[in-house]
């Protein structure tokens, strides 16, 4: 990682999270002169992975599909955390609470050796920094905490200047947004969004159950929300199974419930809403809350800031994409910037930044429909409509080849 000399850059990257540090990462073959600029200090690997331990897990976890693994591999970071602890997941069950519909996909069926991979979220980011540190043209810069922007003009044409507090700032050609969901840069840039509230908070925590989880993912649609199981992994040479990490969507006032429980009383409680295929949950960690809220930008592009990841899109946890479309945003805007580099053309020509947009907007937009359509339709306690769910989730695990291509979609192979 270089020293931090200069305040010009070609491209500035805010946000060293996963999708800001991938970015990085894929532009490290470049010419450029890059800066990763985060509001907290990288932590170093050596702080951040000593806490891992057989009952320590971070609450944070992200199901990668296999086209983010071969985005790691590529970057030289998925060995790395594949040998930390990687739960790959074979199978995945969902079923309605209200009925008899269920649904299962198997790697089997379409061949592949998983559906995806559960890892912490903090494996990942300390494998990237890890990465970071070695690449000689990415200066990472934090803390750095955006005040504000401004474009600067010269006989040589514009530039953006990022300006951090103490008269800190930092120059570039371009700057992508890659700084999360209430991104600072989008509201300084006045990028307009289409938002909602899903009136749903997100509980997560680590749990252990009675049964082993098979290296099999489950969720099941409750009236409230969705409660999903994601099998984890002690240790790569452990074969202990009876780790999970949970998210459970629920109304606000149903969060606060579950946060005053104790912690026999919640495992109850939790139990009885997976109808015990786990058996007793004999253990849970220290719970966390998050409300949940839909966000797309209208424009992922404007002037010479770009949006990338969760900064332009954020989706509703019930299928595990968040992360995934975030990494496939970035695999497609470090192509189309290596492609307009090699034609001659700068770092925020307006053609390049177009085409960025133009891959990546429609398939996100789908992606949220269509998790807005699930998330509504079992939301409806109308005794027809749940008949008629019921019976379509039953007729559609039977339809094996439309089954397959579904799973192949999420999983980022068919993209």
């Amino acid at each position: 990682m270089a020293v931090a000399q200069t305040t010009e850059f070609d491209i500035v990257i805010a946000g060293a999270g996963m999708v800001g540090a991938s970015l990085a990462c894929l532009l490290a073959d470049t010419s450029l002169r890059i800066a990763l600029i985060d509001r907290l200090p990288l932590t170093p690997a050596s702080d951040s992975l000593e806490q891992l331990s057989s009952d320590k897990f971070d609450p944070r976890v992200s199901a990668i599909s296999q086209a983010s693994q071969q985005l790691f591999r590529d970057i030289g970071v998925w060995d790395g955390i594949a040998a930390k602890r990687v739960c790959n997941y074979q199978a995945m069950e969902v079923w309605d609470a209200e009925g008899t519909g269920s649904i299962s996909f198997s790697a089997t069926q379409i061949r592949e050796p998983e559906l995806g991979s559960i890892v912490e979220n903090s494996i990942i980011t300390t494998m990237l920094h890890n990465r970071i540190a070695q690449l000689e043209n990415v200066t990472a810069i934090s803390p750095f905490s955006i005040d504000s922007f401004e474009t600067i003009a010269d006989e040589w044409g514009s530039c953006v200047q990022l300006n951090a507090g103490e008269g800190q700032s930092i120059r570039a050609g371009l700057v992508v947004a890659a700084d999360g969901a209430n991104s600072k840069l989008r509201q300084l840039a006045h990028f307009e969004c289409r938002e909602w509230d899903y009136e749903q908070h997100a509980l997560v925590t680590t749990v252990r159950t009675e049964r082993e989880h098979l290296n099999t993912a489950r969720q099941r649609f409750l009236e409230t929300g969705p409660l999903a199981f994601l099998p984890l992994r002690v240790a790569q040479n452990d074969d202990d199974q009876h780790f999970c990490s949970i998210v459970w969507s629920m109304l606000p006032e149903q969060a606060e419930r579950m946060l005053a429980l104790s912690e026999a009383e919640f495992n109850t409680e939790l139990s009885a809403a997976l109808e015990f295929k786990l058996g007793e949950i004999q253990w849970s960690d220290k719970r966390f809350v998050f409300p949940l809220r839909q966000r797309h930008a209208i424009d992922y592009v404007k002037d010479k800031i770009v949006l990338v990841g969760d900064a332009a899109h954020t989706i509703h946890p019930l299928a595990g994409q968040g992360v995934n479309l975030g990494l496939l945003d970035v695999r497609a805007l470090a192509e189309e910037l290596t492609g307009g580099i090699q034609a001659g053309r700068s770092i925020a020509d307006s053609v390049v930044l177009a085409r960025y947009q133009r891959r990546r907007k429609g398939n996100n937009l789908s992606m949220m429909w269509l998790m807005e359509g699930f998330k509504r339709l079992f939301a409806q306690q109308d005794l027809g409509i749940r008949w008629l769910r019921n019976m379509g989730m039953n007729a559609a695990d039977k339809m094996t080849p439309i089954k397959n291509q579904m799973v192949r979609k999420a999983m980022g192979l068919d993209n």
